[in-house]
């Protein structure tokens, strides 16, 4: 006699789903925050790479620490502006990477997936700041304390601060060199890339005031609504660690942007000496 082959039913086609279905719901936060994870040590390793290069260029030039950017036209005359990862560039001409700082010290270039990209920021997730309106780096350099006089938008107001050698950084194991930085946009709109690391507090006029806007950017570990993220940058003194974010420090909770410390003081992070700046502005 012929058997015949037994066909599974609707309720164990409906039962085979579910479990299927349950299955994935495991498995996918699992995957995401393994994909996060995995980009979070990306973005830990291209700091540590732009750690070094920075550190190298210091023991090419006596110690003096690279400047976040020549901007004045006593540094450039008539040409662009050259920053830590190249020229300004133009409406019609792409940054020169050639011409950065960091170009002698590291085999890189501007472009999607480079070390100057976070990979949890990537190119199409924010709006692209300079003329060029192109790739140019989602970390930011600690210039305000650096290099203050190199400073574009801030130079003429603190130019009379230090520009610092490796051997004068004070607590080089908790001054941020690099950083995830983003600026906030309102409503919709993405927020913007920068190159420098806005501190919580601006010197203005003698005096700190509290700054709408820092730039320190907690992107990583965000794993819903009420995740606010971590921050991750390298040190003065080559380590990278992360910083996880408090309500408090936050000006942008949404894009998961703001300082560590937030505006009751100036974390050394940023500014290490940053109580001292009103005895030495110019009187």
């Amino acid at each position: 006699m012929m058997s015949r082959a037994r066909a599974f039913t609707l309720i164990e086609l409906l039962v085979v789903i579910g479990v299927v279905s349950l299955l994935v719901g495991i498995l996918v936060p699992s995957l995401a925050a393994a994909r996060e994870s995995a980009r979070s040590v990306k973005c830990s390793s291209n700091l540590r790479q732009m750690g070094i290069a920075w550190a190298a260029y210091a023991g090419d030039h006596r110690d003096r620490v690279m400047p976040l950017a020549y901007w004045s036209a006593g540094d450039i005359g008539t040409g662009p502006q050259v920053f830590w990862w190249g020229t300004h560039g133009s409406p019609t001409s792409a940054p020169d990477f050639s011409r950065g700082f960091l170009s002698p010290y590291m085999s890189a270039g501007l472009h999607e997936g480079s070390v100057f990209e976070c990979p949890s920021q990537a190119w199409g997730t924010y709006r692209p700041q300079g003329p060029s309106r192109s790739i140019t780096s989602t970390y930011g350099y600690n210039g305000y304390y650096l290099s203050p006089g190199k400073t574009p938008g801030w130079g003429d107001g603190i130019g009379h601060r230090p520009w610092q050698r490796l051997a004068s950084i004070e607590m080089p194991s908790t001054l941020l060199v690099f950083a995830d930085t983003l600026l906030p946009s309102a409503g919709a709109a993405l927020p913007g890339n920068t190159a420098l690391l806005d501190p919580p507090l601006l010197f203005d006029a003698g005096s700190w005031r509290v700054n709408p806007s820092p730039t320190s950017a907690f992107r990583h570990e965000r794993r819903g609504p009420g995740s606010l993220g971590a921050c991750v940058g390298v040190f003065a003194d080559g380590h990278v660690a992360r910083s996880r974010a408090s309500a408090e420090w936050l000006v942008s909770v949404s894009q998961g942007v703001g300082s560590i410390s937030g505006v009751d003081g100036m974390s050394p992070g940023y500014v290490p000496d940053w109580q001292l700046w009103r005895a030495s502005a110019p009187r």
